[in-house]
């Protein structure tokens, strides 16, 4: 998979991608992550790659000459199965979006800033819009960041066990059970005696059982 991001902040992305699974993942060549900066593809000759809207109002808009410049060069080179915009009023980042976004083979996400992009790139030259929650951040580039972790570490082979990432939360439509590991008892806090018996059935059985619970608790609107 190769994810191209563009952005007017590309620094804002060094981290999430330079360490743990991510990084792990790229060495691997399982995903190729490559940052774009949106200023070179800007004409002014200051580089900017802003501007004030028409009509007047408070902020700064995103221009669409140099996304659609950004764009352009990026798809002369390969096909992209989604051009994903980074917006607070998108379609609502699930599990499951995460999952049909793995089977993917290329990704754009353009990262939003000021007070958003140019409307006409929303209606021409992308395809899908994504929101990581109901709340406003300074820039698209955090909300880009957790989209292609979510998306990355579902890809076979970047996590060392493959079958950790399908008893996730909310990969069967519950939230995960209670996990433990030593000491068996710390202060007098015990592990479910269960949890100790070496009975797969009945621990599973547990399991199940506590996800439910816990998903009724906290999430009922999941079941």
């Amino acid at each position: 998979m190769r994810i191209d991001i563009i952005t007017c902040l590309p620094k804002l992305l060094e981290g999430p991608f330079s360490d743990s699974i991510l990084k792990r993942a790229q060495d691997k060549g399982l995903v190729e992550v490559v940052v774009h900066d949106l200023r070179p593809y800007s004409t002014n000759k200051h580089r900017t790659t802003d501007d004030y809207a028409f009509g007047g109002g408070a902020g700064m808009v995103m221009m669409i000459e140099p996304i659609d410049r950004c764009i352009s060069f990026l798809k002369e080179s390969r096909h992209y199965d989604e051009v994903i915009y980074m917006s607070p009023d998108g379609e609502l980042l699930t599990q499951n979006l995460a999952n049909q976004l793995s089977l993917c083979k290329n990704l754009i996400m353009l990262c939003g800033h000021y007070k958003g992009v140019d409307e006409r790139v929303r209606e021409h030259l992308i395809t899908r819009e994504i929101s990581i929650g109901d709340y406003v951040l300074s820039g698209g580039e955090l909300a880009a960041a957790v989209v292609a972790d979510s998306v990355i570490r579902l890809i076979p082979g970047v996590l060392s066990d493959e079958t950790s990432a399908l008893t996730d939360s909310f990969q069967d439509g519950l939230i995960a059970p209670p996990v433990y590991t030593r000491p068996a008892e710390y202060k007098g806090w015990k592990v479910p005696d269960v949890l100790l018996s070496g009975h797969t059935s009945k621990i599973e059985e547990w399991r199940q059982e506590k996800a439910i619970e816990r998903t009724k608790e906290r999430r009922p609107n999941l079941i």
